[in-house]
């Protein structure tokens, strides 16, 4: 009995996490596209995703945004034109920690991830001249851990849309 006993306790140890974060998957596909300012074409934009203590932000240089309907899909390399950032709070979040000037202290960030490769495909709308829209997604998108484990299992291809307008 006390050998079953050691067994056991030998064998709930081992099964205690060490309190490391474990990443698997990312999917932001059933969360809105937020930005903090009207999207407008010329200027770097920063569009993200929240899903509770998670976030995903899109950095999109000045040149990607047009106002003119797109005759092909624009293509932006990641992380060499446009970056990708997955991070994970310590707590929920909200779009106010993006927007505001000095971001709150908490929560903080426990864990944040650059993807290493990937591509941003925009095509652009327009139904008046005016209005443009701008459909986002992401492709081949691929994060590494601060542990060196590679993060392809994605569900972000479809990043959202914006609009932007001449007047």
């Amino acid at each position: 009995m006390k050998n079953l006993f050691i067994l056991c306790l030998f064998a709930l140890l081992l099964s205690c996490s060490d309190g490391d974060l474990q990443i698997e998957t990312i999917d932001f596909d059933s969360e809105d596209i937020e930005y903090c300012d009207d999207v407008t074409v010329g200027v770097t934009t920063v569009l993200f995703k929240i899903s509770d203590d998670e976030a995903l932000i899109l950095v999109l240089p000045d040149d990607v945004l047009l106002n003119e309907v797109s005759e092909s899909t624009i293509t932006s390399e990641i992380p060499d034109d446009s970056s990708l950032t997955y991070r994970l709070f310590s707590d929920d979040v909200d779009s106010d920690y993006f927007c505001n000037i000095i971001p709150d202290s908490t929560p903080f960030v426990e864990e944040e991830m650059e993807a290493e490769s990937g591509y941003v495909y925009i095509t652009t709308t327009t139904d008046d001249s005016i209005t443009y829209t701008h459909e986002i997604t992401l492709g081949d998108i691929s994060f590494v851990t601060s542990e060196n484990t590679r993060i392809t299992d994605l569900s972000i291809e479809n990043f959202g849309s914006v609009t932007t307008s001449t007047e």
